[in-house]
């Protein structure tokens, strides 16, 4: 395992000239209808029903369980973490709201359902009509973008927010990839420095694989300081990507529960040390459980909420609002062991499902 501080992007003042948004993106965010104003008697946990994909058991030919964000939030309610009632339903990305981040020629390609394939890597999409993958593909896709979007609006207001979905981590402004089509977690920080007047953002990455879509989209910007706690021996291996990882902590296939919460503390502390951020957003993938196919690491299920509860604890002990995605997790346990993590999390009285108060 070894733990490294990076220092490829450029100084505070050539990124001042090269990350302002420019006019264009400005009024994108400044016009979009993604932010809205969120009743009291509604608990910041975001998800919709469309979030869950399935399309004639084509789903089923990527170890994705792209059903488990429904789960979740059965698990929650049938555990009376929280009522139905309670979550909050987002509103989908638009062209113009995907447009802040991604480029046209970007998003034009995927009106090709071959290149639809290649990012969810399901090669059987190329072959349905673009209009069917949109609708049963896309759209919930653009539906999660839209959570991650509004969760940094009411992390803001009530401390902490969870998209139960989101994450896409592998996908940048001109790529996608690994199940990502979307750039979520680029839309949600570019949202957050203009709607929310946030100035610097930390990335806490403990997905098992490297988060090379937000650490290629945010190479250049010291607005934000990205942790990614990875497994090098695994997807997607994007050399160049990792140069722009602030803090890289790589955590070997094999690793265990103990070793991994060890290496997360020392970590932390690193992170308290170097950057004080105004917003965190934590990728939380559940793919770095013992048996994930993909992952390769052994966490225990406890192992993982542990994991959730030491990232929570910073970011509280901090007061710095937190926002958490779901991310990857190849195992059909993994919707069982979040809404685990997040009962785990109310337990505490670290977060509050039972009303709209803010820690």
């Amino acid at each position: 395992m070894s733990t490294s501080l990076l220092s490829a992007k450029p100084n505070a003042s050539s990124s001042a000239l090269s990350s302002g948004p420019d006019d264009l993106r400005r009024t994108r965010i400044l016009s979009s209808k993604l932010y809205f104003d969120v009743p009291s008697n509604k608990v910041p946990l975001i998800y919709s029903s469309t979030y869950d994909i399935t399309f004639l058991g084509i789903e089923k030919m990527h170890p994705f369980d792209s059903s488990k964000w429904g789960r979740i939030c059965q698990f929650l309610i049938s555990e009376g973490v929280l009522e139905k009632r309670q979550i909050v339903e987002p509103l989908e990305a638009s062209s113009d709201d995907l447009c802040v981040v991604h480029s046209e020629s970007y998003l034009n390609g995927l009106k090709w359902s071959g290149k639809v394939a290649l990012i969810i890597e399901v090669p059987p999409v190329a072959l349905i009509p673009n209009f069917i993958v949109q609708k049963k593909l896309l759209h919930p896709f653009r539906k999660q973008v839209g959570g991650t979007i509004l969760a940094a609006k009411l992390a803001k207001e009530r401390g902490w927010a969870i998209n139960v979905g989101g994450g896409f981590h592998h996908c940048s402004a001109e790529s996608g990839g690994g199940f990502c089509a979307y750039a979520d977690i680029s839309l949600c920080i570019h949202f957050a420095f203009i709607r929310l007047d946030i100035s610097r953002v930390m990335i806490i990455d403990l997905d098992a694989h490297q988060g090379n879509g937000h650490e290629t989209d945010f190479s250049h910007d010291r607005r934000v300081y990205i942790l990614d706690m990875f497994n090098p021996q695994i997807y997607p291996q994007d050399y160049e990507a990792r140069r722009y990882i602030d803090q890289k902590v790589e955590v070997m296939s094999g690793t265990t529960t103990d070793d991994y919460l060890r290496e997360l503390d020392d970590a932390l502390e690193v992170a308290a040390r170097a950057f004080n951020p105004e917003l965190i957003v934590y990728n939380a993938g559940t793919d770095i459980l013992d048996g994930d196919p993909l992952g390769l690491l052994k966490i225990s299920p406890s192992g993982i909420a542990i994991r959730d509860e030491k990232v929570f604890l910073f970011a509280r002990d901090r007061n710095i609002p937190i926002i958490m995605l779901t991310s990857g997790g190849y195992m059909k346990s993994s919707a069982r062991i979040i809404a685990d993590s997040i009962a785990n999390l109310s337990k505490k009285q670290i977060i509050n499902t039972t009303s709209s108060q803010s820690w």
